[in-house]
């Protein structure tokens, strides 16, 4: 058995992702040939060609090949790369955009054969042929029929041309890669690993609600990416169907979950999916529309407001121009019509938690039941409610905590689809279930940070699966409580504006403390105390103190703009030296009374120079990529955090895009100020 996996961008953009590349090829019974793209903006970097895109970019390579080799390996592989790089800035501009997969199907190789593997590394740009499959085939054939291994790997996108030029297969052309060398061999398997969980009945970047495509004909396929379905490369279906070998599109940050797999069957339903290029919409169907279908999709798109400037059956399907400004309006509408069923105005709430959140939440809800329903046409209903001990389930709207067992398992078996898990606890391993609960169609609103401050994998499973499902995954009040601070970081990231840098003051404790803390008063630890007994930390106040607190929403702030920041890569520089933490609480706090004359110190002479302390956490970004850091700053007048009082909390973002920070600033603490937002969450 052989099979020929590729693996895109993003799937290979870091150490960690390269990884869990490795894993899935391991995974793979038989001879595997590994197909990748270069890293994640490689190729637009090189594009530029400027000699700070191509520092940045060796700055990235670096730091995986530090990440994933030790010793002599790491010294070895880190020469093959410095000489890729040598080799790319002495190259010509039009070949230097091939170097980046170069790159990555090297460092892959390298450390396949660390573990052990039995790989063998083949130059793409010897065997494809631009433009002549069938002796780009005998190439492949003869290449992989001579070298003897158990993983092959080799770089997409590059190629040939007729007379000998290094060239390319286009943007996209590693699916297209990948196809030539299953044809060529006739492989078993061939499976194209993206971050997406294969193709959507629409872009789920557009479309909120759209889902995976279980199957679906080489017909189908083709029409949707070309038609602006970038998940994948039209030309890659034209050898795999002469060679009668299915595609499977699957997501490798959920390696076990939903996949499409495109094959010769015909389309189990009419209507497949809509992609859409320009202002141009193709609703993909898998025979002949009739006159009814163009009347379904005009209504659908009168009814949300927009003219369409005509609407035409062509083929299988129907193409429908519109204005460029309304054209996610107008596919959200046309998924709607074709894809997806009335939508309910009941909504059942499963909540979990019974602390001074939830308490503020439910009775929220219940005074505010007729305005909501009048307002937003949805009646909210609580079916479900559980503690750290019972639950209790009534479709009747009066659970009470009386049953013993799994509060998950109950909602699963019992939610409709559309319903809402409200995670109002503390819970370091409730996300462990969310993935569950969005598969069956749960959608999940939440207010705990330690949920979406776990490792990277696991967040981007959690993202995937609410992605692959079309199903409501929120948690606003996760950082900040009432303030839109993720909202407003997404808004700019999803626009391809670049973050440059965050500052961000999100621990209400210390803000409290340091802006009540005067050298000759009450001592810090006294003051830390007084916080603690107000309910103001978390239950072991340390966690706030030695940046755990901010560090989680560090995480989470990073990760909505775009940034795959992980614990290990933030330095932290706590309130006083990391093992004064050790011990009991009072041994802390025995400790945290022999620090006063340090903090005293360190108070006055911030003051002197006319400086406010804040406890801030930041990532900003450098040549390198990304650092990150929490501690604390001395900051100016001038300075937003500076003015900030009580338990106010603040961010301050700068990106490419605006010239001045975007500031958001307000109240952090307060179980109703959070209660409020994580209504708003589950009414948007």
């Amino acid at each position: 058995m052989i099979s020929v996996l590729k693996f895109g961008g993003s799937s290979v953009a870091s150490a960690t992702n390269m990884s869990r590349v490795l894993d899935i090829v391991e995974k793979e019974a038989g001879r595997v040939v590994l197909i990748s793209s270069a890293i994640s903006g490689c190729t637009d970097a090189f594009l530029k060609g400027d000699d700070e895109c191509i520092a940045a970019m060796e700055a990235r390579h670096r730091d995986i090949v530090t990440r994933l080799f030790t010793g002599e390996q790491r010294q070895e592989v880190q020469q093959q790369v410095d000489a890729l790089f040598a080799a790319l800035r002495n190259a010509p501009k039009d070949e230097q955009v091939t170097y980046g997969e170069l790159l990555s199907t090297t460092l892959l190789a390298a450390k396949l054969k660390t573990e052990g593997k039995k790989t063998a590394w083949l130059d793409s740009r010897d065997l494809v042929v631009k433009d002549d499959e069938a002796e780009t085939y005998r190439r492949i054939k003869t290449a992989i029929d001579t070298v003897e291994a158990d993983i092959y790997v080799a770089p997409g996108f590059i190629c040939r041309d007729k007379n000998g030029q290094v060239s390319t297969l286009g943007r996209g052309g590693s699916d297209y890669t990948a196809a030539l060398y299953a044809a060529a061999i006739q492989a078993d398997k061939l499976q194209i690993w993206t971050d997406v969980p294969g193709i959507m009945t629409a872009n789920p970047k557009q479309v909120s609600a759209a889902r995976t495509i279980p199957r679906m004909s080489y017909a189908a396929a083709l029409d949707m990416a070309s038609h602006g379905a970038k998940v994948l490369y039209a030309p890659t279906v034209a050898p795999a169907m002469a060679a009668g070998i299915d595609i499977e599109i699957r997501n490798s940050f959920a390696p076990d979950g939903k996949c499409t797999v495109i094959g010769a069957e015909k389309d189990p339903v009419q209507w497949i999916g809509v992609a859409s290029e320009g202002g141009k919409i193709r609703l993909v169907g898998a025979q002949m529309p009739d006159a009814a279908d163009a009347e379904r999709a005009a209504k659908a798109l009168t009814e949300a407001g927009i003219a369409a400037k005509s609407i035409s059956a062509q083929g299988s399907g129907l193409d429908i121009e519109v204005r460029q400004g309304v054209l996610d309006k107008a596919l959200r509408a046309l998924h709607r019509a074709f894809f997806q069923q009335l939508p309910v105005t009941d909504v059942n709430l499963f909540i979990a938690g019974d602390g001074a959140v939830a308490q503020a939440l439910i009775g929220l809800i219940g005074q505010t039941a007729d305005t909501v329903q009048e307002r937003t046409g949805k009646r909210l209903h609580i079916v479900g409610r559980a503690n750290s001990r019972k639950y209790g389930i009534d479709p009747g709207g009066r659970p009470q905590l009386t049953q013993e067992g799994d509060y998950i398992a109950a909602i699963l078996q019992q939610a409709p689809k559309g319903a809402l898990f409200v995670d109002v606890t503390g819970s370091e391993t409730l996300y462990k279930r969310y993935p569950e609960l969005l598969e069956a169609g749960v959608g999940i609103v939440s207010s705990n940070r330690r949920s979406f401050a776990v490792p990277y994998a696991d967040y981007a499973a959690i993202q995937a699966a609410a992605r692959e499902n079309g199903a409501v995954l929120r948690y606003e009040t996760t950082v900040g409580a009432a303030l839109p601070m993720l909202e407003s970081i997404t808004r700019g990231a999803n626009s391809c504006d670049e973050i440059l840098s965050i500052e961000a003051v999100v621990s209400c404790t210390l803000n409290q403390i340091l802006g009540d803390y005067r050298p000759g008063g009450e001592t810090f630890a006294s003051l830390v105390r007084k916080a603690q007994a107000a309910g103001l930390t978390e239950q072991d106040p340390r966690m706030d103190l030695s940046g755990k607190d901010a560090l989680r929403k560090l995480l989470i702030l990073s990760r909505e703009a775009g940034v795959q920041l992980e614990e290990k890569d933030v330095r932290i520089t706590p309130i006083i030296p990391l093992e004064r933490f050790k011990g009991s609480l009072a041994d802390f706090y025995a400790a945290l009374e022999a620090s006063e004359p340090e903090l005293a110190r360190q108070e006055n002479e911030a003051a002197s120079q006319g400086f406010r302390r804040r406890f801030v956490a930041w990532i900003e970004k450098t040549p390198g990529g990304y650092q990150a850091g929490i501690g604390i700053r001395n900051v100016a007048p001038v300075h937003p955090a500076y003015h900030l009082r009580g338990t106010e909390n603040a961010i301050i973002v700068r990106s490419a895009f605006h010239p001045y920070p975007l500031v958001i600033q307000g109240p952090g603490e307060g179980a109703r100020d959070a209660a409020s937002s994580i209504l708003n969450d589950i009414l948007r």
